[in-house]
């Protein structure tokens, strides 16, 4: 065995002689692996050679000469932890870069750690105003519970809207939102941007223009800009990154082991799901399945719960009946936990997707979570294993960026030293990635000829003159000017609310009953509504007629169990999967656009009292208390907090309350005795312990 390491070595060694220190990296990793596995003690020589490829964290100082004792210590940073960590040496590279005040677009692997970076720039610098600009609300709460355990004692951790900032802050927000504070705050530190390659088109149509609205109108007001992305290979000229360095660091601190099974699967169905079950029982660890669409995520389940045993988990036994009991006993998610597998996607309650990826981090939770590209998207997880079971992404075929994304999920640093990817279907051509962001002309009329001219070309600056004239001579200047500098409205399209106004101007008849959206009789409402998703037809995932209907039974949201709403719906056929996707598409897609309509005809109608923001207030929180809403997005699901309520510890009621004094009631009561006072089950105070895990902070200051 010696021998064989010894050799392993020389290969290293040899390597980074020529020059080629990735490839000696990837050796090395596999030779960590192996020393892990027999349970080796790294010789000096081994310590060296970590050093020699820069992979500090995984020195072992014990079998160590000083030299590597040295560098191990050189390295280490504060990132707000209980003891500094060592970084390495791309991570410190990186780290040096920001701290000398350089504007930088990175693109690095998925494995690499950006995420102490970060931390350590806060700890370090100190910045007064941090805006970090996230691709979803699922990463939004990752990255508040990694931060405010770190930094809440010093900072007001900011991730909804309505909270006003305080002296220093870290806004953490989808592009949608951060929008809303260009007027709250005069200047930022740095503007982070995660996942920066989604302001391009190519890789997201339908959010990329509120992104690149972001970059322009924040990136203004922004004293530094830190932009990251994993797998590009250049980034094309635009007006949105320059002044910036473009750094690709090719620096993976795991090693892929890819098997491509799909030359002997081809396209038989069959066989495909036979090695998908020898997979899954070859060894006791984690998978992450990546399905591709959601009815394959269907066709998996149907897989796993029809051919794999109840693992016998007291933990999953109670997550399922807490699934049986509070959505609905006979979704296939309810059975599927019991057999260790959950799903993830876009469209889940955002406090059940955390749920789920909280117990795949434990030892005895869900071995497997299947997938849409809402796992690469929506959270920072990663696994031993990564099964790619279609090359689709939702219609599309996946692209070779994308395909690289997903199996970069694979390995983990300090817990997989090598990532097993299994690919039985045909992946994408590899090519090279080159990130091209063309100006969408959707977001001009939002845009300031005089304050964002830095990015505009003189054509570009006379289409906003025009557009600015004509809502001038809809609106009035004066009133155009004020609700543009607001940024009160919600699209990035502005030729689409162009096109509103027009139409309330010259039929102004035809919205006639707006303000009977504020009644309490559901019956009224239906004429408006129709009136409003009609501006947008084939936008609601499903027929107009069954979108209303599903608004109007939405109403009883906080009196009625998921289950007695579902039961209400069956007649509209709308099942448990449909009604995430609809109630999501209440609270964002529709609730933007009806705030775009009141936002107009407040103005365009006047004197007849149409204002309908209780309505608009009431559909962007699904029908929920506001702070019920957001606490969702903080990990704790409605049927909790309507315990909570209902014992009277908090009034949720209360339109005062905003989520951060709802975050000091909670520490204030102490989960304790809220476990003492209220009716809970015992998975009920499972998710209780994670909740209040993510609003604590660490004890050293």
């Amino acid at each position: 065995m010696e021998n064989k390491i010894f050799e392993q070595c020389q290969i290293i060694n040899e390597l980074l002689i020529a020059d080629k220190e990735n490839d000696a990296r990837q050796e090395l990793i596999k030779l960590l692996d192996f020393h892990e596995s027999n349970n080796i003690r790294y010789t000096p020589l081994l310590n060296h050679l970590i050093r020699e490829t820069g992979l500090f964290p995984y020195l072992e100082l014990e079998t160590s000469n000083w030299e590597e004792r040295f560098i191990f210590d050189v390295f280490k940073v504060d990132v707000g932890e209980d003891e500094p960590l060592t970084l390495h040496r791309e991570q410190s590279l990186l780290l040096k870069q920001l701290l000398e005040g350089k504007n930088i677009a990175v693109s690095a692997p998925t494995s690499f750690g950006k995420s102490f970076v970060i931390d350590a720039f806060i700890k370090i610098k100190k910045p007064k105003n941090v805006l970090i600009i996230v691709p979803t609300i699922a990463l939004t709460d990752e990255t508040r519970r990694r931060l405010y355990k770190k930094f809440a004692s010093d900072y007001k951790i900011i991730t909804t809207t309505e909270v006003e900032p305080a002296d220093k802050n870290i806004f953490i927000f989808p592009q949608e939102r951060a929008i809303s504070y260009l007027n709250k705050v005069e200047r930022f530190d740095i503007m982070i941007i995660d996942e920066f390659y989604k302001a391009s088109k190519k890789f997201d149509k339908e959010r990329s223009p509120s992104l690149i609205k972001a970059i322009i109108q924040l990136g203004s007001k922004s004293e530094q800009r830190y932009f990251l992305a994993p797998n590009i290979s250049s980034l094309g000229e635009n007006p949105f990154t320059k002044e910036m360095d473009f750094i690709k660091l090719d620096f993976n601190t795991v090693f892929l082991d890819v098997k491509e099974f799909y030359q002997e699967i081809g396209k038989d169905e069959e066989k495909k799901t036979e090695k998908l079950i020898e997979i899954l029982n070859a060894q006791d660890t984690k998978s992450l399945i990546y399905a591709g669409t959601y009815s394959n995520i269907d066709i998996i389940s149907s897989i796993i719960n029809i051919r794999f045993e109840e693992k016998n988990s007291e933990l999953l036994n109670n997550f399922s009946k807490w699934l049986s009991k509070n959505y609905s006993y006979n979704w296939s998610l309810t059975n599927s936990v019991r057999r260790g597998t959950g799903i993830h996607n876009g469209r889940l309650h955002r406090s059940l997707s955390q749920i789920q990826v909280k117990l795949f981090e434990e030892k005895d939770g869900l071995n497997n979570i299947i997938s849409t590209s809402s796992i690469i998207e929506g959270v920072n997880t990663s696994a031993e294993n990564v099964i790619l079971w279609m090359n689709k992404n939702g219609r599309s075929g996946l692209n070779d960026f994308t395909y690289r994304n997903i199996i970069g999920r694979g390995g983990r640093m300090f817990r997989h030293f090598i990532g097993k990817i299994y690919i039985l279907d045909k992946p994408p051509t590899s090519e090279q990635t080159q990130l091209d962001l063309p100006f969408p002309e959707e977001i001009l009329g939002g845009l300031d000829t005089e304050n964002d001219s830095g990015v505009l070309t003189k054509e570009q600056v006379a289409k906003i003159q025009y557009f600015q004239e004509e809502m001038s001579n809809i609106l009035g200047v004066d009133i155009y000017k004020k609700l543009k500098d607001e940024g009160a409205f919600q699209s990035s399209d502005s030729e689409f609310i162009k096109a509103i106004a027009i139409d309330m101007v010259s039929n102004p008849n035809e919205w006639n009953g707006l303000s009977y959206l504020n009644s309490s009789n559901r019956d009224e409402w239906d004429k408006s509504i129709y009136r409003i998703i009609n501006l947008k037809p084939g936008y609601w995932e499903t027929k107009s007629s069954t979108f209303v209907a599903f608004i109007k039974i939405l109403r009883d949201n906080w009196f009625k169990s998921i289950p007695e709403l579902l039961k209400l719906l069956e007649p509209h056929n709308v099942g448990i999967d449909d009604f995430f996707k609809l109630e999501r598409n209440v609270s964002f897609k529709f609730s933007s656009l009806v705030k775009d309509v009141n936002t107009l005809q407040r103005e365009i109608l006047k004197g007849k009292n149409y204002d309908i923001s209780p309505f608009v207030s009431y559909v962007s929180h699904a029908f929920l208390p506001s702070v019920v809403f957001q606490l969702e997005e903080y990990g704790l699901p409605r049927i909790i907090s309507k315990k909570i309520h209902k014992s009277k510890m908090i009034n949720f009621y209360d339109k005062d309350l905003t989520i951060h004094q709802t975050i000091e009631i909670f520490n204030e009561i102490g989960i304790e005795t809220i476990k003492e006072k209220v009716d809970l089950d015992e998975f009920d105070k499972y998710i209780l312990d994670y909740f209040f895990d993510g609003i604590k902070t660490n004890e050293k200051k």
